[in-house]
């Protein structure tokens, strides 16, 4: 092993806050390793350091910039072959709870509730000889085009996840954001086709967030939406930038786009409200938001760089949390949004050695 995993393996040994990540499309490893093991939290976003937000904002952990000590290294090519999976083999009662999900969701829509509403489920698989480092290596092996990351702090828990969405990138009044939405499995077509229910989805994303940015921005930039690759499933993505005015703050554009169309629904309280009614359980840090904030060791000086957190899991001993969402609109069919919840399950369980039962 490396002296730079090494070092983060030591350090989660002694049972000490960190996070390891890779941004997406770069050659670099970054680790925050935190030099005691306090609870530190975000209230104005004016804190420096690494940012790990619920998705209902009621914890936003920090791994402080001035606590910590900041190690960073290069990508090193790794022999790995993902593990093949039956997706076929699933839990019928989770299929039927799901789709029953959807299809209330849908009925909402019909009912005028809401426009669109991003329903999850969550599911455990069982591990066997899980290694951390291992499977980060893997993920970022997989995954170059996400934002890869590793999170443990000891009073919160121990998160991986491998995200295709930024949520924001600003550094001074510059800033940039994105419009994701649309799923579809690669099925090596040359040229990938979308239907209208995952353009409207897309446009319902992009709408939002240029209005609800123009409130804040001087100036706001859109380009045409396009296709793009995470893994083995392809998205629709808008890109989104401009200019803050000189009084805008960046706790005012965070609330202002999170939580995104593309993990909560339009409009945002009322499809809010249907989720925490409805899931039945607690996202916590699923769909939320993590990455740097205001730090000095991203190469600019106050940069904040942030990710919605989504294809993620939570370790917990022997077991691995999955986590997947798929955006509902009226044309949604509740099997095929059950079969893309599927789908987006597979971006993590191709990195896990599963336990044999039986």
């Amino acid at each position: 092993m490396n002296p730079f995993f090494l070092k983060i393996k030591n350090h989660k040994e002694q049972n000490l806050p960190f996070v390891l990540y890779s941004k997406p499309n770069t050659f670099d490893l970054t680790g925050i390793l935190q030099k005691n093991n306090s609870l530190h939290t975000v209230s104005d976003y004016s804190e420096k350091g690494f940012v790990f937000a619920s998705f209902d904002e009621k914890q936003l952990i920090l791994i402080p910039e001035n606590e910590s000590e900041i190690i960073t290294s290069e990508k090193e090519p790794t022999s790995f072959e993902p593990i093949e999976i039956d997706d076929l083999s699933f839990d019928p009662e989770a299929k039927f709870q799901y789709e029953y999900l959807v299809a209330q969701g849908i009925q909402a829509i019909k009912n005028e509730e809401f426009k669109k509403v991003v329903l999850s489920r969550s599911e455990e698989v069982l591990l066997a000889e899980f290694d951390f480092i291992e499977t980060f290596q893997h993920l970022v092996q997989l995954y170059p085009a996400t934002f890869c990351y590793c999170f443990f702090h000891p009073k919160v828990g121990f998160w991986m996840g491998a995200t295709p969405e930024k949520l924001l990138k600003a550094n001074g009044n510059v800033f940039e954001t994105m419009a994701l939405a649309g799923t579809q499995k690669d099925n090596a077509r040359t040229e990938i086709i979308w239907q209208q229910k995952e353009k409207d989805e897309q446009q319902f994303v992009t709408d939002f967030i240029v209005k609800r940015l123009r409130e804040f921005a001087a100036s706001v930039v859109v380009s045409e939406p396009y296709s793009l690759k995470a893994g083995s499933i392809w998205h629709i993505k808008t890109d989104i930038s401009g200019v803050l005015k000189e009084n805008s703050t960046l706790e005012e554009v965070i609330d202002t786009l999170h939580p995104t169309p593309a993990v909560c629904g339009l409009p945002k309280k009322k499809a809010k409200a249907f989720i925490i009614e409805n899931e039945n359980y607690n996202r916590t840090f699923y769909s939320g938001f993590l990455g740097e904030l205001n730090s000095s060791f991203a190469g600019n000086n106050n940069s904040s760089d942030l990710f919605v957190n989504l294809r993620s899991m939570q370790i917990q001993e022997n077991n691995a949390i999955l986590y997947m969402g798929c955006g509902i609109t009226k044309e949604s069919i509740p099997e095929k949004e059950w079969e893309e919840s599927v789908n987006k399950s597979m971006t993590m369980k191709r990195v896990l050695r599963k336990e044999k039962r039986g």
